[in-house]
This record gives C-alpha cells, structure tokens and sequence, in this order.
C-alpha cells in the first residue's frame, strides 16, 4: 500500500539534494519539517534510510534501493506531463469521428485536411454511419464526435449546430424541362423518383415533408449513396434529391438541373454532436470549435 506521497517527495528530493536545508529551500518549507517527513517514512518502512554527515545527508543501503525505484517513478511522471503537454499542443493524440458519406466528402473533409496539414502527428479516426448509427457509436464510446443531419434530440448528447443546408430535386436532360419554373411536388411526383434507402435521417426528413403536403413519397429507385442517386439522375433514370449546397459544381457545369418546388423543402443544418458526460480531449475539441 503506498503512503502519503508527499513523503516520498521529501525523501527524493532531499537525495537528489543530499541535505536536509537545501532540500527544505526546494520544497519551500522549513528544515524541521524535512525532517520530520522523514522520519515519518522511515517509520513506516521500518528502516533507516538515511546517514547524516558533516556535509549532509547520504542514503543508507536500504535508502539506494528505494531511491531507484522513486527515480524511476519520476521519470514515468515526468514522461506521463510531457506526453500531456504535447497533448494539449496537438502534437500527440487521436481523434473518433462518426459521419455519414456525404457530411464526410462534403463537409468534414476539408475541414480534415487543414487540421492534418496542421497537426500532422494526431491520428485521425473517420466511421462512416448514418445519423442513427452514429449516435450509438458515440453513446458506447467508439466515437468522439458525430457530424450528423438535424433536426435532433437526445438528452445525452450536446447539439451543436452548423451549416445550413437545402434539399432538392435533380434531374438529367431527360427531365430538364421540368426545370424550366417551379412546380408543384403532386406534379414533380408525376415522374419517377430516385431517393435514398429508407433508414437514413435525409430519407425520414423528406418522407416527413411529403406527409405534411398530404403525397407520400414513393420512389421508383432506392440507392445507398447520394453519389448514386447523381449517376442514377444524370442518367436519365429519374429525378433524385440531394443536398443543393453539395452538387454546386454539377449544377454549375450544366450535369444537372435543379427542379424547384412551388412549396420548397424547408432548410435543415449539419449538427456536431458530443456526449454531456465525457469531456473531449484537446485535439478532439479543436476539430470540434473547428466545425461549429
């Protein structure tokens, strides 16, 4: 059982010192109460364990056995503070992240590459998951943080929200002209439809905006990935949806055209997600603040 670590404290340092006075002006306390710890520890060693000398102290032999097992304790101490130290600079560690395909590519990525290009020595950990999948890493501590598509809410977890983001309707040049003026979504659903298998939170929040116009949802194709439903759209095979502020570039090079709604989907934002009750560590907490 060890005792009182101040005690083997003053026994290190007044080795390390070989006196009582000048280890007491270490330690910023008086001679006698060196003094006093020592005899303390000897006390409950059992053993003498050190000489005193006309210029101080020396360890007796059983004192040079417990000082080398003291020395190497301060070492791992001493290894344990720098690695902590180079924790907090962020120039050791490990980062968790859960995120869905599309947050990933889209949103987590750059923000990605300038935290490696900064921090080249954090490990950094990606899993790809949906919104619910992600919260269960995050809630059995497989994960630090959780990119995630709102609305959300769960007492466990801090909500933090981020970038706004807007669903809408694609299409090749087979529907362009569709694209020529808003319509309305029972006219939209004329056509067939290209839309992300049901489990994900996009799909229930889209299937949730058709209930509420009275038209479900009912797609002709259901794919796993948003990069699909692209391809699936460009091609020719019907109108798909996706997350506007993600397909700039195809929109931009005429790939794809943007049906728009008479009723538009209503906006929706990215949320970083963390556990109440686990403290992020330094390098978790900088891609955190990075991505709020």
């Amino acid at each position: 059982m060890i005792h009182n670590m101040e005690l083997y404290q003053v026994f290190y340092v007044t080795a390390k010192a070989g006196s009582l006075s000048r280890a007491a002006e270490e330690l910023y306390v008086t001679q006698p109460a060196i003094t006093h710890s020592i005899k303390q520890l000897e006390a409950k060693l059992g053993g003498q364990l050190f000489f005193r000398t006309p210029r101080g102290v020396t360890l007796t032999v059983e004192g040079r056995e417990l000082f080398a097992y003291i020395e190497q304790a301060y070492h791992f101490i001493e290894n344990g503070e720098r690695k902590i130290a180079d924790m907090h600079q962020l120039a050791y560690g490990e980062v968790r992240i859960g995120a869905g395909d599309t947050l990933c590519k889209h949103f987590l990525l750059p923000h990605l590459k300038k935290f490696h290009e900064s921090f080249p020595q954090v490990k950094i950990q990606v899993t790809n998951r949906t919104t619910k999948e992600t919260i269960a890493l995050l809630k059995e501590g497989k994960i630090d943080l959780g990119i995630v598509n709102l609305p959300l809410s769960d007492p466990q977890i801090i909500i933090q929200e981020s970038l706004s983001i807007h669903d809408c309707f694609l299409a090749g040049e087979t529907y362009k002209h569709l694209a020529a003026a808003p319509i309305s979504l029972k006219m939209l659903l004329e056509h067939p439809l290209i839309l992300l298998e049901k489990g994900s939170s996009t799909r229930a929040y889209l299937d949730q905006f058709g209930e509420k116009q009275g038209l479900p949802l009912k797609p002709e194709i259901e794919l796993g990935s948003v990069d699909l439903l692209i391809e699936f759209a460009r091609n020719g095979f019907g109108i798909a949806c996706a997350i506007k502020e993600f397909v700039q570039q195809e929109l931009a090079d005429g790939n794809l055209y943007e049906i728009m709604l008479e009723t538009p989907i209503p906006a929706r934002k990215i949320g970083i997600i963390k556990l109440k009750s686990t403290p992020l560590s330094a390098a978790a907490n900088h891609i955190y603040e990075a991505l709020s």
